[in-house]
């Protein structure tokens, strides 16, 4: 189910935020949220898995439609000087409502029907489509929806998400998932192509001739590979090695959202005032900081001394990069195209956490069974037992291995990961300091899209 919404979500944003910048940002923006809103509800009433996963994949669509068209509206609606604390805010109010969502869905998993977390949906859905009323019309780019550009790039990104999303059910060997990713690949491969030689392509390639732009993404790829790879692992390590339950290991990354809904809005007037180089740059190397920190976790961690330090220094260093990094893309290219700059950076940064987290994933496996090897004894029936545990890196109990050995290889692989999750924050960091340029201050007679500073 969680799939189907990802799936969908994924591949679709890059066109979405095409449609809105073509067709209206407010218009594709509030069809998303009806149509979010109406799946909410075919979800709610399911009569079985089937539609409920079907329903979910629409939602997907809709999140596409939303997510993009949401941030271009604060560009077409806030003056430049304001945009990124505005984006800022829009940061963390996300931020509040990863953490509201999941929270509020157990409670009501709890004391009603899973159902009812899909009937609540319709009522902020309804809200929001009034407000609508109050945003000034519709600004559209000129030119026409690129649709076989669109249909190569979603079956393309499709294609590529679903592999690394079922990799880790079925194997890279498995047909069911290198063939998808092979045909990703080349699909994305022919949409790169079409777009070079077609006259309105939905993604004009020279874009990325500007540098903030290029430089930006580059550094989305880095620092949300990074993000991904430690909260996933993060996660379940304080469940399956360190005994927390979800819900704990949930409120132990709580800081996160706490601090990103504190700041995020400030570092976004600050770096709209003192320029987002110094900001992009600073902010993911803090956050890398932050979770090298954690590679001092032990099998039973004392949250206070040993998690706590890492997530506040992590969580101070994301506050201090995501607007700035959103505002900076965003406000590298023309007004007409910040819908498909916001699709294009929201898809980097989905596809960079999955990507990272089958890479790091390898990277982990391949530790945790390493440091197995290492510590028993090498009997016929000690490396069948490691050949089962190989599947399952991160857990304390597989038959046949000592409990002992398990949670030693367990934290010597999540060490290995956490290490390469901050090494990749930092390497964001230092992207940034290498290729981001400070746009021209207000008042300067060129726009930051303006200045077309080339890689």
């Amino acid at each position: 189910m969680v799939e189907a919404y990802l799936l969908t979500l994924s591949s679709l944003l890059l066109l979405g935020g095409s449609l809105g910048d073509v067709l209206g940002r407010r218009r594709v923006f509030q069809a998303g949220l009806i149509g979010f809103g109406l799946c909410s509800l075919v979800c709610a009433v399911a009569p079985n898995s089937e539609v409920l996963i079907a329903a979910r994949g629409m939602q997907g669509v809709a999140g596409a439609l939303l997510v993009p068209s949401s941030l271009a509206l604060i560009l077409d609606t806030f003056g430049e000087g304001e945009r990124a604390a505005a984006i800022g805010t829009w940061t963390a109010w996300t931020g509040i409502a990863t953490v509201i969502g999941p929270l509020g869905g157990g409670l009501l998993v709890q004391a009603a029907s899973w159902r009812w977390i899909f009937l609540i949906n319709p009522i902020p859905v309804a809200i929001t489509v009034l407000l609508l009323r109050r945003l000034p019309p519709d600004r559209r780019a000129p030119g026409r929806v690129d649709w076989v550009g669109g249909l190569l790039c979603v079956l393309g990104l499709g294609g590529t998400v679903f592999g690394l999303i079922e990799h880790s059910v079925y194997g890279w060997g498995d047909p069911r998932v290198f063939l998808p990713l092979i045909a990703g690949i080349f699909l994305i491969a022919a949409f790169l192509a079409w777009e070079r030689r077609v006259p309105e392509p939905m993604m004009p390639l020279q874009l990325f001739a500007v540098r903030n732009f290029a430089v930006g993404n580059v550094t989305t790829l880095a620092m949300y590979g990074g993000l991904g790879v430690a909260t996933f692992f993060l996660v379940v390590f304080l469940q399956q090695v360190a005994g927390y339950t979800p819900l704990e290991a949930g409120l132990a990354l709580l800081p996160i959202t706490l601090v990103m809904f504190g700041l995020s809005r400030r570092s976004g007037a600050l770096a709209d005032r003192l320029g987002p180089r110094v900001f992009m740059s600073a902010g993911p190397a803090l956050a890398g900081i932050g979770l090298l920190l954690l590679t001092r976790v032990t099998a039973h961690p004392d949250y206070l001394t040993t998690i706590l330090p890492g997530v506040l220094v992590f969580a101070l260093g994301l506050a201090a990069t995501v607007a700035p990094l959103t505002a900076t893309v965003l406000g590298s290219v023309e007004p007409g195209r910040s819908g498909l700059a916001s699709g294009a950076n929201n898809a980097v940064a989905r596809i960079a956490g999955l990507l990272a987290i089958a890479a790091v994933g390898a990277v982990v496996s391949a530790g945790f069974v390493s440091r197995l090897d290492h510590d028993l004894i090498r009997t016929p029936s000690a490396q069948s037992a490691i050949s089962v545990a190989r599947t399952r890196p991160l857990v304390t109990t597989t038959p046949g291995v000592p409990h002992e050995a398990l949670v030693e290889a367990s934290v010597h692989a999540f060490r290995i990961g956490i290490a390469i999750a901050g090494l990749l924050a930092i390497l964001g960091g230092l992207i940034s300091l290498v290729g981001i340029e400070n746009p021209p201050r207000r008042g300067s007679l060129a726009a930051p899209w303006q200045s077309r500073s080339h890689t």
